[in-house]
């Protein structure tokens, strides 16, 4: 008889919040050809020559802000979404990070041991981008070949759109739509316009054809952008709320080259302006709270929200453990796992 596992995949998190661990950390995320795709010796330069003489210090002491006693608010959400869902299907569940522990090779380590001979990969990302879903892939399917060369594997396709997913979005935002609010902003992490372009296979679609992200093509199965403003899309729609209280925007951008506009710390203040000074912000790219949800939003965002004139600002917590949530797992889990019986 078969023995299935699903095996959840995040980005990671450092192993503390120390700098040493920031730095090892930092150095294994941004050395990865789908997050800084420069040539590699542009890329080592850059990265040893400005990111980390000073980021890790910097970003360790975000993380201090945001770290529990329990360790990365992500990593333990995760390993409480891993139990959770393990406790709702009968085949065997395993969780990983991209990068940092527990590792992508060790967790294969560990199917292996348990002569696993179907696994359901599912990337915990919403969206397509080759800095996220993308590299999660790869890099689970490079240890596969290697380890587990005769692996029977099933990959999750970014469920950006699937009702069920815009459900548990909507289920777990309720409480607070359900409060006086003037506008609702969806802050998507940010990704470099030239990962867009590259994601065109055709050429000719991805900021050639105008409306791009609005005119239905085959190459948004790979457009980033396309894809959260379809979830955004699909929100709105389930939840009623009208056009001119809703707004899209993009975080978390690294160096001086172009990203996705606009950018959510340029429109925090430009909403103020406009008269809306009771937001709520939801982060849709992010199925866990991590540190640019929980700093870089319920933290920074707000304190910059506030000193512009705001009078109240609510980060709505992304899914996290949300039933709705584990709900939605459990049926791509089941499914999955029986496509490929």
């Amino acid at each position: 008889m078969s023995k299935n596992a699903v095996l959840l995949v995040n980005l990671g998190s450092p192993d503390s919040a120390t700098v040493p661990d920031v730095r090892t950390y930092l150095r294994e995320f941004l050395s990865d050809d789908r997050v800084i795709d420069s040539p590699k010796p542009i890329q080592q330069f850059v990265l040893n020559c400005f990111i980390l003489p000073t980021r890790p210090k910097r970003s360790a002491e975000a993380y201090q802000k945001v770290w529990t006693d329990q360790g990365s608010p992500l990593i333990v959400t995760s390993r409480n979404v891993q139990t959770l869902l393990q406790e709702r299907i009968d085949d065997h569940v395993e969780l990983a990070m991209r990068y940092g522990n527990p590792s992508i090779p060790r967790t294969i380590d560990k199917l292996k041991s348990k002569d696993i001979d179907r696994l359901l990969l599912i990337p915990l990302y919403a969206h397509y981008a080759m800095s996220s879903y993308e590299t999660v892939v790869v890099k689970v399917m490079e240890e596969i070949a290697e380890k587990m060369p005769e692996l029977d594997v099933r990959t999750v396709q970014p469920f950006y759109d699937e009702p069920g997913y815009i459900e548990a979005l909507y289920q777990s935002a309720k409480s607070y739509l359900e409060t006086e609010y003037d506008h609702l902003l969806f802050s998507y992490h940010g990704i470099p316009l030239r990962h867009l372009t590259k994601a065109d296979s055709s050429k000719a679609h991805c900021q050639v054809v105008k409306d791009c992200c609005t005119n239905c093509s085959p190459v948004h199965a790979t457009c980033y952008k396309a894809q959260c403003i379809a979830t955004t899309n699909a929100f709105v729609k389930r939840a009623g709320i009208p056009a001119n209280k809703y707004s899209v925007s993009f975080q978390s951008r690294l160096g001086r080259e172009p990203w996705l506009e606009p950018y959510t710390d340029q429109v925090l203040p430009q909403l103020v302006e406009q008269g809306k000074k009771r937001l709520l912000v939801m982060t849709p790219a992010f199925v866990s709270d991590c540190l640019e949800t929980l700093e870089e939003i319920a933290m920074e965002g707000k304190e910059e929200f506030l000193e512009a004139g705001g009078e109240s600002f609510h980060a709505i917590p992304c899914l996290n453990e949300h039933p709705a949530w584990i709900d939605f797992l459990a049926k791509k889990s089941r499914e999955g796992l029986t496509s490929v019986a």
